[in-house]
């Protein structure tokens, strides 16, 4: 992981993140943003946290 991310273009990567936070602000299909930071070597964990901040994170009621 650290030779990827040694080796990829962080300016571009940074770049398809905004460009993923402007379609999750928006009501337009992810996907294509998702595929864009994915082709350019972003991390499942960076894809992630941008749709965290938006959506949070999915937390299981509790039945007793």
């Amino acid at each position: 992981m650290q030779q990827v991310k040694q080796k990829r273009n962080n300016a571009a990567v940074q770049k398809s993140l905004v460009q993923l936070k402007k379609a999750v602000d928006s009501d337009i299909n992810l996907l294509p943003a998702i595929m864009d930071a994915v082709k350019v070597y972003a991390t499942l964990g960076e894809i992630c946290d941008v749709l965290r901040e938006k959506f949070g994170e999915y937390k299981e009621a509790v039945v007793l």
